[in-house]
């Protein structure tokens, strides 16, 4: 059976196995699975609806459900707030407006204090930071998670998936262990994924303390929420990516130009790497 029939029998949202164990079930390298495929199947008409949305998001996380409906219905489309909802669920994002019960992680796992609260950040590898976001790409979308020095704003790391799943998590927060060492704390969202059992073990292993954001608290991840602000504007909406292999080389270039020559306002021009590596010592990653 060829690897193109065997990446068919994937069920991508199966109940109880997951991709990985699929793919070993069924003898397909998981790199090859992720390499091709898309995140789900949606009608053409809903691909460019969760465009729209993902720009209006971009510019305005706040919006929730009833103003992104109310948005675009004012700009001439017709679509209720029930498919915005579904929408945006796919799309794993949400108003970051204060809200109870919203943003709940799994109910078995833990979730921890939020660190950073008027800590001095100083150094790099001093804290570390996480998240997901959404690239629309032709015919579908799929998922980006990046590992970022919350220091100098370097991209330690970065992962494309077609789930939001745990695993491409913990391959990025791995990558970016095995690279650049170890911080001193990492933070990320309460999301699912990152309170899992699996990713929360890797951070224990290398004894590194453990930080999430609030509930709608945008501002306690800022800086990698800017990052996908300058990603999305500067790489995803003005090119027309036709294959996940033609997105994933373009973001290779680009997190290259962003950690190497991208100047950064708030260091006075300087870059991420300059800044993570210090300038007078300063090694080119690519």
């Amino acid at each position: 059976m060829s690897i193109e029939e065997r990446k068919q029998l994937i069920q991508p949202e199966h109940p109880k196995i997951s991709i990985q164990r699929q793919c070993e079930l069924i003898g397909l390298p998981r790199s090859s699975y992720y390499r091709e495929g898309l995140a789900g199947k949606e009608t053409s008409e809903n691909l460019a609806f969760m465009r729209l949305i993902d720009k209006e998001y971009t510019d305005h996380p706040f919006y929730g459900t009833r103003k992104m409906c109310n948005v675009l219905r004012r700009k001439g489309y017709k679509i209720n707030r029930k498919r915005v909802q579904r929408l945006m669920r796919k799309m794993g994002i949400q108003s970051i407006s204060p809200k109870p019960n919203t943003s709940k992680p799994h109910p078995q796992h833990k979730v921890y204090p939020y660190l950073l609260r008027n800590f001095d950040v100083t150094r790099a590898n001093q804290v570390w930071c996480t998240d997901i976001t959404y690239i629309p790409i032709f015919g579908g979308f799929i998922y980006l998670t990046a590992v970022m020095d919350w220091h100098s704003r370097y991209v330690l790391s970065w992962e494309l998936s077609i789930t939001m799943d745990n695993e491409f998590c913990i391959s990025s927060l791995e990558r970016a262990l095995r690279c650049h060492g170890t911080p001193y704390i990492f933070n990320t969202d309460q999301g699912s994924q990152y309170t899992s059992h699996e990713f929360i073990k890797v951070l224990k292993d290398n004894g590194i303390k453990i930080s999430m954001d609030g509930k709608g608290r945008c501002l306690d991840n800022i800086f990698i929420e800017r990052l996908w602000r300058s990603v999305k504007y500067e790489k995803i909406y003005v090119n027309e990516f036709q294959s996940v292999e033609q997105l994933r080389k373009s973001l290779k270039k680009y997190f290259i130009f962003y950690n190497n020559e991208r100047p950064h306002q708030s260091f006075d021009g300087q870059t991420p790497a300059e800044i993570y590596y210090d300038k007078n010592q300063l090694r080119l990653a690519g």
